[in-house]
């Protein structure tokens, strides 16, 4: 018989926020007969690396390693807010960091996996950051830096996020849709699911069916893989 596997993106985890990280809690302790969980990007609102000391980053590990230990696998994907988690968190939740774009084959069915910003191409201005965030020697020099100084920068760097946001056409922000054709055409399926632009949706594509999934604010947002079929979810977060 197959097991339920579930994905998730977007939580935007943050000590601001203890009801999301509560959420979260509830939302693993009810689904531990799963076979998976499929985190695809911006589990953090950001993250500073794996030394990480404040509380929300001790009780989120805390939490995602119980919940493997209990028996679901877990697969860790790098959004535009933590890409610099790595190995060493990915150990201490018991979980297995996933390549974007990532191809898992499950019950048969191939899915393309991805946090989704890649394919905002469009945004000419982010897709560069996104260049020079994920290229290793920056990273390293980043994370060379005594914690507060990544703090500060982390602040910046989602002030300047938000300010340039506000400032751009709701199109140029969502996906373009000849990428996510090419991108799956490319990787041979038929079947994507995303996150990253919080409009969590169905979409038929020339190349195939795209699951967007939703960020958690009042509501979080699920997508559960159970005998072969793909439901998007949605429930309410107690404030």
């Amino acid at each position: 018989m197959s097991k339920r596997c579930f994905f998730i993106s977007d939580l935007h985890l943050d000590e601001s926020r203890p009801d999301v990280t509560q959420a979260l809690a509830e939302f693993l302790d009810q689904r531990r007969d799963a076979a998976a969980l499929y985190i695809l990007g911006d589990l953090f609102e950001f993250w500073i690396g794996d030394d990480d000391d404040t509380p929300i980053a001790k009780e989120v590990i805390r939490v995602l390693a119980d919940y493997q230990q209990s028996g679901p696998a877990v697969y860790i994907m790098h959004g535009n807010r933590d890409f610099l988690l790595g190995e060493q968190f990915a150990s201490a939740v018991g979980g297995q960091l996933l390549p974007d774009p990532s191809v898992v084959e499950i019950d048969g069915q191939r899915l393309l996996l991805m946090h989704g910003d890649s394919l905002c191409t469009a945004d000419e201005e982010y897709q560069a950051f996104r260049a020079l965030a994920r290229d290793p020697n920056w990273q390293a020099s980043v994370l060379t830096q005594n914690l507060e100084v990544r703090r500060e920068l982390a602040e910046n760097l989602r002030k300047t996020s938000k300010d340039a946001g506000s400032r751009k056409a709701d199109d140029i922000m969502d996906v373009t849709e000849a990428e996510v054709v090419r991108t799956m055409d490319e990787a041979q399926c038929t079947t994507l699911i995303h996150g990253h632009t919080h409009r969590p949706a169905k979409h038929d594509e020339a190349a195939g069916t795209r699951w967007v999934l939703g960020d958690w604010d009042k509501t979080g947002w699920y997508i559960e893989l159970k005998g072969g079929d793909l439901n998007l979810n949605e429930f309410d977060i107690n404030q």
